[in-house]
């Protein structure tokens, strides 16, 4: 059985994770993200450490997220680092990276026409880069078609 690291902001982000459920329920996992209400409700039972935010130009919590994830995956060693972004989403993958842990990037659904911030830059250290529209394809040529989760 693997064990999976889900890492990714509140909110929508979080939500496209929480709906894979038909995969991941079968694997331990832990997750990361930010303690906001929907958070705490959608991941009540689950193992969560809590990321600090925000992280939008935000470069503290930049660099204290950083420490989290080096603390996180040299204690836990996954077998997979899984993230739809946002901002938290690049410590974690950079350091999955270092660490040779696999890393899977889900671009977010509603970024049809156009790359994100942390999509662009979590790319080309991805192990496998997911799109959930046929259109994304032509920002991110080369990746994989999952459909869409929500």
């Amino acid at each position: 059985m693997s064990t999976l690291l889900f890492v990714g902001s509140s909110g929508g982000h979080l939500a496209q994770m929480v709906s894979m459920s038909d995969w991941w329920k079968q694997h331990e996992r832990s997750w990361v993200t930010f303690d906001t209400p929907d958070a705490i409700s959608a991941l009540d039972g689950e193992t969560v450490i809590w990321a600090y935010h925000p992280t939008t130009r935000n470069v503290w919590n930049a660099l204290r997220n950083f420490a989290l994830a080096v603390k996180v995956l040299v204690r836990d060693r996954p077998d997979v680092v899984v993230s739809t972004g946002a901002g938290v989403a690049l410590p974690f993958f950079v350091t999955a990276w270092l660490l040779r842990i696999p890393r899977v990037y889900v671009e977010v659904y509603d970024r049809v026409d156009s790359r994100t911030l942390t999509g662009r830059l979590c790319r080309p250290i991805s192990s496998l880069f997911c799109v959930q529209w046929e259109e994304q394809l032509a920002c991110y040529p080369g990746a994989t078609v999952i459909g869409p989760l929500l």
